[in-house]
Parts: structure tokens; sequence; C-alpha cells
């Protein structure tokens, strides 16, 4: 078990004051010097002068040395005069108390000369003051008495900045004085170095002149004078929107704490004037642009045009300090290799710096430019004392992206405090930034032991990458935690060998990793040209970060990255190098595991391999690109310092579904890309989020983690009847009686947090590693939020076990195998209940929740108990030896006394001091009485100190000893998460059918045991789950009775109809009812039997993939290709308005001829919507073709345009026409324009006509057919190589004009 961190006490362990402001940057020298200290400025009360003048009143203070006590120490000094001015008339006064709670008020604040409004929130009995809420939301408690108050109406709202302002807290009595703003900023640099309270965006950092800001003992004193005077002063800058920060209190003012005596921008300077620094990252005036870090738009590479992050004020301040210093990051840019740009192997992420750059600089801004120039393509968090600073580009995404200020200087530098660390890299990798934290390793006063004891040179304190974060790898925040949706990373590996018994194009290795819950999901499987299964998957996972190997995917491969994914971070690595080989992996994986394990790493390791790792090793060429895509997220994760904690409880999975053939074998239904966003089952087609989707209609989850598994299972429903039907019964058995208790289990899980993310947090704390190393210097009580995270965790899962027995009484009345082995203990339900009394017996939870620390029951912790047990043993030692002494001395009123940290004093009567021995030590006296320590009691306060101090440590240690106990039985944590997760979606599931409109039924799932059974589909009033009337105006949904396949029914329809008739939504609808039945739940209909359905596809709607190449239609074709390669009798098909991409005759071919497929030799279920009428009358006799169409009534309405009245119901037979131009008088088309149309129409249905007789007679002919099926195949092989990005020389324009010629003469036979 690795040791515990050194708790803090909030107070810096070092002692060095804030100082020397300019030296960590400097390499000038100065002797030291006498400083001037400026008192801090009071806050005016209501009858100060307005405008009086300043009057600081300096004192002498001698430059500090190295130990050097806090200057918070030193003697308070008399208030300010007020001087000047006349008085401003008083308010009246009088006692406020609860009365006024709720009621709006305007608040005077002096140095911004201006009133704030806001709230009275509560009161504050014990404080008698009043909780105010600004209407920035800025909270301040205020005596209301003391201040200058006026109570406003309700209705009257004005915001204003504030800038900064006093305190009304001054003692009756002292005079006070109105300071400039400019003298507030001044002093803020003195309140640095003297300690105070600083607010960066309204969190307070207590700063008690013992900040670890001085890396440095450097032996340089650098005089005030420089640093108050010079242009590098760590003033913060007076911005025109919210000061961050900026209210100053009396006795220590709140203003941004730069934290550490180190400074990027104080430099020497050089003969310009110049400080040396990081380029801003923006245009300068010597017109060049320098590069920076760029969110995920670009690519997740480097950007060498960062004009948008250094623009306006900042241009005009820092651009022309850029453009002169730093053209090495312009023109002249090389990598770290002294590539250049153009070279092909050229590393935007490295940076080369010349050597007379290096040579300018301080050593503090030489050890931030060996972080920076190995890492242009993140942003740096460097650690200074309490607070991560950014300088120079990476300043500019602060102010920009963070909001934070620059601080004052040429310099561009920002900042904040350590405790908004979580809130702001957070922001930065949601927007697809990298963040690279450098965290303090080393304190000042070990720098300087080690420079006494080794001879070191070092002027500057150790830092160390200890995490680098991205949307990937985000483990915690605000955002995550309310977004249930997982966060995957996904590594993709590309091979050329083909899979085992297994026709395929291209193989695939994947690897996802939700890093916030351990999830790893590895697979390997073989695709087809248009990557068919990739895109399912990306699809369903929208990944936010991919890794992939530079330079070694397809083309193909590529766009489909492109097209199925939504803006992720891309990362490319080097192949073999960083995205490792299968048998790298396997070595590495070993290595770790065998570390993990405390064993070595010789022999065979396999035994330490999880069993999904160890069947991708046992698979050889079948596992190789699956491993090799473990390798390249390892490798990334490593760089992240996340590799062994995620691998230490990582919940392995094979990845369902990893191959699209043999499809029977697979226990899921398969819903690729195209159905998934056409069917809109987790995103809309307006603007990408889940309202209006099947998802949302069946998301009443109450935990997270059940969130995420009904979107597991809507991506993959079920195939296998039995399994349906298991669901089945299990959401039946939580209706009826049963759902008040399903009711009041999902009302306690309510109250859970993520536990899921919960767990994998505590997991990984298990281990101190990146930021949770014993050696980082954090200064928020880090151990604290790591205790509270623990008992929410041991909370959470006895809730979790409380709520599963409460509803384990259902059990007598159902018969369900899935919920009976959801709750029976020891199925899958864990049996933790005597884990979670262990740790409810350990310790008090609630005492150390509030306290931040465990104080163990006896017989809990044995290294605890020891302790304890010898400090008792001297305690009663002491005990024995005051007895002794009394009766050596007679006198039994002598007694133990403490005297402030002197304990186990003897006090003896001063009577009785002829009496002592010489040995004994005289420590101090009060009247009549004398105190002394004999030897035995120093002896004996010698060890008691020694045993407390044991006792100390391992109260330290005892909560990591407590997690390590608590992850020993991860499997059986998760495990229960499992169970509570699947419940939570099956009372989802259970309770979705009563927001349907209309009735619902549970479907009637038929087997398949006679092969030759025609697979059927049956609904009576079926109703759509997503649409209801309250959505539709004033119209009403109406349903429809379907039939499909079966011995009675044609398997296929086809639907005509006028356009806006409902066809489009009729496949949908139908589409959904089938998902939700095989998901396990009702369906919005009277009745509804189903033979389970092995795949759905789904081909409607216009759109063109541009990026890749490919027209609507083309889009069109390539989809139906894949249908008409992939469908089985078992299928779904439903295309809506094939062929409309092209012309007439050429659509109307090509819709005839893949009908004619999907009726005669796939013989799957489907359903056909078309405006080419010519195919209903071709299939008027065909018993595997049901005609239908929505119905309408039709009127004149204007002229010769028919008014067209939707039914919206499905009635057998075709319509005559599509009644496009009462479309068009609906959008408001010109009258002249719709008579014209009218009249057109009518001119080409005659023509149409005439033709009509003529094709009939030659369709009798059957070689016309086969041509027609002919001309498709080499039309759809065609679009196949176009769609592949073969160049246009490499197919011929012989094979288009051949195509176009066959399809005029099939054009003249029709």
């Amino acid at each position: 078990m690795a040791p515990s961190r050194r708790q803090s006490s909030g107070r810096s362990p070092l002692v060095n004051p804030q100082r020397q402001i300019t030296s960590f940057f400097s390499k000038t020298t100065a002797s030291p010097s006498p400083t001037l200290s400026k008192q801090s400025p009071k806050t005016v009360p209501d009858s100060v002068p307005k405008n009086p003048k300043s009057n600081p009143n300096p004192s002498p203070s001698s430059s500090p040395g190295p130990t050097t006590p806090s200057p918070l120490q030193s003697k308070p000094k008399k208030p300010l005069l007020v001087i000047g001015g006349s008085p401003s008339t008083p308010v009246e006064k009088r006692s406020y108390g609860e009365d006024v709670s709720g009621r709006r008020i305007k608040i005077y604040w002096p140095l911004d000369k201006a009133w704030y409004e806001g709230y009275v929130k509560s009161f504050d009995k014990d404080a008698n003051k009043h909780l105010v809420q600004y209407d920035d939301a800025e909270e301040e408690l205020l005596d209301l008495e003391k201040e200058k108050i006026e109570w406003v109406d309700e209705s009257v709202k004005k915001k204003l900045r504030r800038l900064r302002r006093g305190s009304s807290d001054s003692k009756d009595g002292e005079e006070v004085e109105i300071v400039k703003v400019e003298e507030v900023v001044e002093e803020f640099k003195r309140s640095r170095r003297r300690g105070g309270r600083v607010v960066v965006e309204d969190e307070e950092v207590e700063s008690d002149g013992h900040d670890d800001s001085s890396d440095e003992d450097w032996g340089k004193n650098v005089d005030e004078d420089v640093v108050e005077d010079g242009e590098e002063d760590m003033d913060l800058e007076e911005e025109n929107e919210g000061v961050k920060g900026s209210k100053a209190k009396p006795d220590g003012l709140k203003k941004r704490k730069v934290s550490e005596g180190e400074r990027l921008g104080s430099a020497k300077k050089n003969k310009n004037g110049s400080g040396g620094g990081v380029t801003g990252g923006g245009v300068g005036k010597g017109g060049w642009k320098v590069s920076s870090v760029d969110p995920a738009g670009n690519g997740g590479k480097a950007s060498n045009d960062l004009g948008n992050a250094l623009m306006g004020d900042a241009a005009e301040r820092f651009g022309m300090r850029e453009a002169q210093k730093f053209r090495f990051l312009g023109e002249e840019r090389r990598d770290a290799k002294r590539r250049r740009p153009a070279d092909a192997n050229y590393d935007p992420r490295t940076l080369y710096l010349p050597p007379d750059f290096i040579k300018s600089l301080s050593g503090g801004q030489r050890q931030w430019w060996e972080f920076k120039s190995k890492h242009m393509d993140k942003v740096l968090f460097f650690k200074m004392g309490k607070f991560y600073e950014l300088f120079e580009m990476d300043a500019h995404i602060g102010s920009k992206e963070l909001d934070l200020q620059y601080m004052k200087g040429e310099q561009p530098h920002c900042g904040f405090p350590e405790r908004n660390f979580s809130m702001n890299v957070e922001k930065l990798a949601k927007k697809g930034y990298r963040v690279l934290v450098v965290e303090q390793t080393e304190t000042p006063e070990q720098l300087e032991l080690r420079r006494k004891e080794k001879g070191s040179k070092d002027k500057v304190v150790k830092r160390e990458i200890c995490a680098v974060v991205s949307k990937g790898t985000l483990t915690e925040g605000e955002m995550l935690s309310a977004n249930p949706d997982a966060s995957y990373l996904m590594a993709i590996a590309e091979g050329c060998q083909r899979l085992a018994n297994q026709n395929t194009d291209r193989i695939f290795g994947v690897c996802v990793v939700d890093v916030a819950t351990s999830r790893v999901i590895l697979g390997q499987f073989g695709d087809d040209t248009e990557c068919t299964a990739l895109c399912c998957l990306l699809s369903e996972l929208r990944p936010v970060e991919i890794v992939k190997p530079a330079k070694q995917l397809s083309p193909e491969t590529e766009g489909v990255l492109l097209r199925h994914t939504r803006n992720p971070l891309v990362n490319e690595l080097v192949p073999l190098l960083e995205f490792w080989e299968a048998e790298k992996t396997v070595h590495e994986v070993k290595s770790i595991y065998s570390r993990i394990v405390q064993g070595s790493v010789s022999g065979s390791l396999t035994e330490y391999l999880p069993d999904v790792l160890s069947e991708l090793v046992g698979a050889g060429e079948n596992g190789s690109c699956a491993l090799s895509a473990l390798g390249g997220t390892l490798f990334y994760l490593k760089q992240a310092f996340l590799d062994e904690t995620l691998l230490r409880f990582a919940k392995f999975e094979l990845l369902p579904c990893s191959s699209f053939s043999n499809i029977v074998s697979k226990p899921y239904m398969v819903l690729d890309a195209a159905a998934l966003e056409n069917l809109e089952i987790f995103e809309n087609s307006r603007n990408g989020d889940s309202s209006g989707t099947l998802y949302s209609q069946l998301n009443h989850c109450v935990t997270a983690f059940g969130k995420r598994l009904l979107k597991t299972w809507l991506a993959r429903p079920l195939y296998h009847p039995e399994s349906i039907r298991e669901r089945q019964d299990a959401v039946s058995g939580l209706r009826g009686v049963n759902l008040a208790f399903a009711l009041e289990f999902r009302k306690a899980l309510s109250r859970l947090p993520d536990m899921e993310r919960l767990l994998a947090r505590v997991f990984a704390s298990s281990e101190a590693n990146g930021r949770n190393a014993n050696k980082v210097i954090l200064y928020e009580d880090a151990a604290k939020k790591q205790l509270q995270e623990f008992i929410s965790a041991l909370r959470g899962c006895e809730l979790m076990a409380q709520a599963c027995s409460s509803l384990g009484v259902i059990l007598e009345s159902v018969e369900s195998r899935v919920l009976h082995h959801l709750l029976t203990p020891g199925n899958g339900l864990p049996d933790i209940h005597s884990v979670i009394n262990h740790f409810k017996g350990a310790f008090d939870w609630v005492e150390a929740n509030n306290s931040g620390r465990i104080i163990p029951h006896e017989g809990v912790d044995a290294e605890y108990d020891s302790a304890c047990k010898k400090v008792k043993e001297v305690e009663l030692s002491l005990t024995k030896h005051l007895k002794e002494q009394r009766k050596l001395l007679g006198d039994s009123s002598i007694t133990y006394v403490t005297v402030g940290k002197e304990a186990y004093l003897l006090e003896v009567p001063e009577s009785l001091r002829g009496s002592i021995p010489r040995d004994y030590e005289l420590r101090s006296s009060k009247k009549g009485f004398f105190r002394y320590w004999t030897p035995n009691i120093k002896k004996l306060l010698g060890e008691l100190s020694q045993a407390e101090s044991e006792k100390e440590s391992s109260l330290k240690s005892i909560l990591q000893r407590l997690i390590g106990h608590f992850c020993e039985h991860h499997d059986k944590w998760r495990q229960l998460v499992s169970a509570i997760a699947e419940l939570d979606v099956l009372i989802s599931l259970a309770i979705a059918s009563d927001y349907y409109e209309g009735p619902t039924c549970r479907p009637i799932i038929l087997g398949s045991s006679n092969p030759d059974e025609v697979p059927c589909l049956s609904a009576k009033n079926l109703g759509h789950p997503v649409l209801r009337s309250d959505s539709l105006g004033k119209g009403t949904f109406v349903p429809n009775d379907i039939s499909i396949g079966g011995s009675d029914h044609a398997s296929f329809i086809l639907l005509t109809g006028p356009n806006m008739g409902g066809k489009s939504t009729l496949l949908r609808q139908v589409c959904l009812a089938v998902v939700l039945a095989q998901v396990g739940a009702d369906v919005p209909a009277e009745s509804f039997e189903l033979s389970p359905v092995d795949r759905i596809f789904v081909r409607m709607g216009a759109k063109d993939h541009i990026m890749a190449g490919q027209s609507t239609f083309l889009t069109e074709l390539s989809e139906t290709a894949l249908m008409l390669s992939s469908a089985t009798r078992n299928s779904l098909v439903a295309l809506d308005e094939l062929g409309r991409g092209t012309s007439t005759s050429d659509g109307q071919a090509i819709a005839e001829s893949v009908l004619q497929h999907f009726v005669h030799k796939v013989q799957c279920r489907g359903m056909f919507s078309t405006h080419y009428h010519r195919l209903a009358v071709d299939y008027q006799k065909d018993p595997k073709v049901s005609l239908c169409h929505m119905g309408c009534r039709v009127g004149n309405k204007v002229g010769d345009v028919e008014e067209v009245t939707f039914l919206y119901r499905l009635t057998p037979g075709e319509c005559p026409k599509s009644y496009g131009v009462n479309v068009a008088w609906l959008a408001g088309l010109p009258d002249s324009v719709l008579q014209k149309a009218a009249a057109k129409s009518r001119e080409f249905e005659g023509a149409y006509g005439k033709h009509q007789k003529k094709f009939e007679d030659d369709l009798s002919n059957q070689s016309l057919v086969d041509e027609m099926v002919e001309f498709v195949q080499k039309f759809m092989d065609t679009a196949a190589n176009l769609s592949c990005h073969k160049s246009p020389e490499s197919i011929g324009t012989s094979s288009l004009t051949e195509l176009q010629h066959k399809a005029q003469i099939l054009l003249q036979k029709s």
C-alpha cells in the first residue's frame, strides 16, 4: 500500500515569505535594501467624504531572509487619516433582523463610487449579519447597520460591474481614508508579501505569509523599488468586464494573488527592453503569425495560426514584443529535431529553441520553456505555490476561454488558485484543448537542503508533469457530473489480413475506453468497402477523442472518422514507436500486471491477464489489430499517468457484434449508422440533441449509470426470442401490484451520486500517482476530499443494498427469472452486508466526513491500536510517577499542570521547595507554587512524544489502508452497480408505456422453430412511440393497422400516396415499434406480433457526403448497395423514395430492380414508399407485394389546382397521383405558377399514359428485367468504385459512357 500523503493544514510548509516578485525569472541580482510597505487601504463608512486625498503611511522594514517570520506577525499599524473632502449625508441607522430577508437592496461601494443591487438572502443571528446575494450571484456577509444602503422596489434591476470595495467593518472611532483604485492595485503586490486574503473568481484563498512562493533562495535580493516601479510588476490589469476577485477588505485586501516569488516576465531585459518569454500566439506588427495550441477543430495538432487567441487590446499590448522577440515561432519555426513544417516527418508538438534564446533566459524561464517546447499542442498549467499560472500563448487562451485577467506587465500572464483547478481544467478540456499539468514536487526548503547536501546549483524548485487532461481523460468535474453520457476515447488500428472464414475487405481493431468508469471495450472485426461496421460503432459511441497511427489508415477510414463523429479531438501517434504493435502491447500489459500483483516479469505471465486479453492473445492474428489498438491507447494514457490506474481495476469487455457476418449467431439486432440516424434513436435531425428521440422517450432512469445502460440496450436490441421474453417478464413483474415497490426503489436511487464513476475514482486513489503522488506539493486538503468521496461511496453502496433488499419483497409474486437473479443475494446481487458492516464499525462516518480525518474504532486497525496502546502505557507511567512524587514529598495536593506547550509540569506548593531534589528542573512558577520536570518526567515525555507521533502517522495512513481494503472487494461493488443499473432500466421501461398515446400492449414474440416459416410483423392500431397529439398542434396522430409477412400477407408493402401524406412517418413508426419490441418494452398498439428482426435497414431522407466526394444520389445508392449485399430473410427494410436523385427513367429502373431483388431473392420483410406510380401497376398481380397508399381527399381550391386533405390512414390499393402541386400551394407559390404547374402536370400524365400500354407488353419479356438488373448491378459497382476515392483515370470514362448508353436503350425499350 502506498504511503499516504503528508497532511496539509492549509498553511504552507515553507517559512519564506512572499518576496522578490521578479526574482524567479530574473538573472539580475541586487543588494539587499530596506523596503517600504504601505498600509492596507480602509473602507469608507457612510460619513466619509467622497474624494479625499490618500495619505500613505510608510513604515520601514528590513528585507526578509529565508527564515524571516511572516510579516503578519508584525505589530499592527495605526489607521489612516481622512484628509479633505466634505462629509456626505449619513444614512439613517436602524436595527435589521429576519424581517428584511428576501427584500431587494442597494449597497454603496465607496471605491467604485457606485451602488450595486441584490437581495437579502438570509440572516445570521450569531454574527448579527445578513447574507446579501448580488445580481451577478456573488454573495457577501454584511452588517447592514454599518453599510450605506437603500431598499429598492422589486421591479427595479440594474446591473453594474463591481470593481473593488472597502469593508465597513472598521472599528468605531477609527478614521479611514478613501484610496484610489490605482493605490489598491499598488497595494496588491505588498499584500502578497505580508500575507492577506486573496479572491479569484469570488473564491477566497488564505495567504498567511508562508505561501510557497519563493522557490528560490538564489542569494538574490531584489530592491523593492525595482519591484514596484519595474515594468514586470504583478498587478492585476483592470478590464472592462467583471474584475475577478476585486473586492477588498481592510485587514488584508482580497485580490488576485500571484503565487510564487517566481515571475515569468521579469527576466533580465535584452537590449530592446523586452523580457524573455513565449509568444502570445497572435499576429504581431511584423505581420507573421505564431504558434500555439488549438482546440479539437484543428485535428488535435498545434496550430500555426492563433490570430483568434490574440486580438483587440491584447494584440495591441503584446503583439509588437512577440513579433520582435520570437521569430523562431514564425517563419523560422522548427520542431525539436530541427525539421521545417514542410518536412514530411515534421512534429508540430515540439519546438526547437535557439541556443542564444536559451542563454537569455533565467532558470525559471528555462524550466517553463523546457516543458512548453516539448508540448506545443497543450496548455500548460504551471504550478507556482498555491496558484496555477499560464504564460505567453497559454495566457491568451486562459483569458479567452477561462475569463482570467492578464497581470500587468509586457508579458502575457494570468492564473488561478489551486481550488479552481478542477473547474478550469474541465472547461478547457471540454472545449477541445489538451492541458499539461506541471506540479511543484519540491519546496524551497527542500531545494536549499539539496543545494547544501548535494552541491546542486539549481535555483528553481523541481517541477514535474503530473497529468495530461483532455476530452477523453476527464475523470471528474461539474460538467462531467451533470452529463451521464460516457466520454469515450477510441483507438483504431487497420489491418490488411482477412479474418478466418470471412470474406472481408478490411480489418479493424478498436479499443474504446471510458476513463471515468474504467470501462475498456476491445474488438477486432472485418468490414466492407463502406466501413459499415465501423460507421455503426462510431454512430453508437460518438467518441470524444480518437487515437490513431499517423498516416496508416486508408482514405476510406479517414472519411468515415470524419463523417460519423462529432468534432472529436484527434491524436496521431508514431506507428510502432508510440502506437504499439500487438507483441509490444502484450509485453507492456504483462509488465504492468506483474507490477500490480507484485510478481516478477519472468516466465509466463498469462495468468496475470484478464480473460478478455487472454482470449485476444490466444487468437493470434485474429486479435492482433485489437491488441495494437490497445497499445496505442495505453501509450496515450501513459502520458496522462492513467495507464496503470486504468488497468489495475479495468472492466474489460469484448465488442458485441464486432462483425456483421453470420448474424444469426449473434445475440443482438444490428442497427447500423443509417438506422440510428434516420430513426433518431439517440440524436434528432434538428440540432443533434436527444429531444424527440426514442432514447428520450424511454429514459426515465434515475441513475446516471442506468441511463448509460439504457443507451447500450437501445443500440443493441435483443434478437433471440427467449431473451426477449425473459426481459418482457421482468418488465411486467415491475408493474401492477409491484409498481409501488418499484417507485419506492426509484425514489431511494434518486439520491445516489454517479456510483460507477465514483467507485472508479476511489479505486484510482488506492495508489498514489499523477497529481495524487506523495511528492506533489498541494495546499488544498486533498486528503479530506478523498475521504469524503470514500464515505460517499460507502453510503452509496449501503443505500443500494438496502434498496435492493426492500424491492426483494416482490419476488414472492413474480416468476421472472431475471428479477429473481438480480434481487437474490449471492446471484446477480452480491452479498455485501458483512463488508458494509465492517466499514460501519470501523469509524464514525458522520464525524469523519465533517472533520476530514478518520479515528478508527478499537480493533479495526492494528497499527493504530498499537500506537494508542503505547500512548496509554506512557500516560499510565506518568500517573504512577505522580503518585510516587506525592508519596516522596508528602503532599497529596501535588498535581500535573499544563502551561502553554509544556505539559506534565509537577506543580509543588512553595512550602515544599526545600524538599525538592537537585535534579528537578524548574520550568515556571506562580504565586505559591513552583513547577518542575523531574528526570523521569522528561524521559517519559520523550516516549510520549514518540508514541503520539506514531499514532498521528498511523492516522494519516489509515485512509489509504481502508481504501485498499475496500478495493479488495471491487468486483462486488461493480456487480452491485450493474444490478442496480439493470433494475433502473427495467423500471424505466415499465413506466415508459404510461407516456404513450393510446393503447399499449406486450408484443408477442414468435419463435423460429420451423426454418421454412415466413417471418411476420403484424400490428393493430399501431401508434407512434414518440409523437403525440399534443405536439402536433390542432391535429391528432392517426394510428394504423399493418401486416407484413407471414402465411397470409405479402412480405413487402409498396406504399404510394400524396406528398406530406405520412409515408415516411409510417416507415419510421414501424421500425421504432420493432426496436421497442426487441428491447423488451411495450408497444403503442392494441396488439403486436413479431418474428425477431436481425437487422433494420433504413434509407430515407436526402443527404450528401460532400467531404467524402459523394453526391446525394451516390450516398443513397451506397446505402442501398449495403442493403442488397447484407440483408437476410429475417431483416426489415425501409426504403423511402429510392431513385429520386436522377432522371425519372433511371430512377424508376433502379427502384424497380431493387424492389425485385428484395421481394424475390432476399425474401425479407420491408416497406417501399415511392412516387413512381408505374411500380404500383407493375406489381398489381404479385402476391408477395401489397399495394397500399396513405389516404387523402381531393377537391378544387384555385382553378384546377387540387386541394388535398390528408387522412394519414394506411389504405389498401394504389394512389393515382402524388399531388405535388398541392404542396406547392401550401408552400405559397404564386397562383400563376400553380396554374401553369397544374396544366403541365396533366400534359405529362397524358404522355405518360400513352407509353404505359407498350411498356406493360414489353415487361412480360423477362429478358428486359434481366437487363435492368444487370444495369443496376453495373451502376452499383461503379458507385462503389467512386466511393473508394479511386481516381477518374482508374475508372475510365468508357464505363460511364457505357452505363449511359445502356440506360438509353432500356428507356427506348420501355
